[in-house]
């Protein structure tokens, strides 16, 4: 009798340390899926409660460009003063984005063939991806930038950042992408969630400078695509 309770008593206990690490491993995938949007979430929050603007620095002219968001200019020097900004220097002016309204600054990897998993994956590790076939800055055509991809939801994490506060943007918001020594700006004329499968903006037309961002939404998912438009701003 008392090695049937034994015996009993040691599956109770094995049953539970199962049931425990499975609790635990869950909580660990969600938070691993979920630090990342949460805490762009809250950086975002914060900078909108203290009034953060961001300041984007060419690094060889050192002009400056402030993304307002009262309308009244200042002198960039109080500002800073103040720290209520950052100055973005763009990561690599051979070829990177600077989105001051979410803080963003990354380089771009040119040429990623956007039908190969194990080439797009690898370069959204190290940036923000250039869809092969598109267009460069300054050529006149469609220019198609994407990040935030994964194979898997709970790999979410193993990539970039970059574009996690895309959705913020809205209508004028600026997007500055530095191109072999040159500033090109660009402003949001619209904004849409499609499925997946809808890959049919990757090739779309234009007979003006036309520029596309993509990332996946919801953040921390892989269900859906926001895709940011914007259009070149005269010299």
């Amino acid at each position: 009798m008392k090695k049937i309770k034994n015996k009993e008593y040691i599956s109770v206990l094995l049953l539970r340390t199962l049931g425990n690490f499975l609790i635990l491993a869950s909580l660990f995938m969600i938070g691993k899926t979920l630090y990342e949007p949460v805490h762009q979430e809250i950086r975002y929050l914060y900078d909108s409660v203290i009034k953060k603007t961001y300041v984007v620095a060419n690094p060889d002219e050192m002009s400056f460009s402030l993304q307002e968001k009262t309308g009244n200019k200042g002198s960039l020097t109080r500002i800073v003063a103040g720290k209520t900004a950052n100055v973005l220097i763009p990561e690599n002016t051979d070829f990177s984005i600077v989105v001051p309204k979410i803080g963003a600054n990354a380089k771009i990897i040119p040429n990623v063939d956007s039908a190969n998993e194990r080439d797009y994956l690898s370069a959204l590790k190290k940036g923000v991806a250039h869809a092969l076939g598109t267009a460069f800055p300054g050529e006149g055509g469609h220019i198609f930038l994407f990040a935030h991809s994964t194979d898997y939801f709970w790999n979410v994490g193993a990539y970039n950042a970059i574009f996690y506060l895309l959705g913020k943007l809205e209508k004028n918001d600026e997007i500055n992408i530095f191109y072999k020594g040159e500033r090109y700006v660009y402003k949001v004329v619209d904004k849409t969630i499609v499925d997946p499968s809808q890959v049919e903006y990757l090739t779309r037309k234009t007979n003006r400078e036309f520029l596309t961002l993509q990332t996946c939404w919801p953040l921390g998912t892989t269900f859906k695509r926001l895709l940011i438009f914007a259009v070149r701003v005269s010299d």
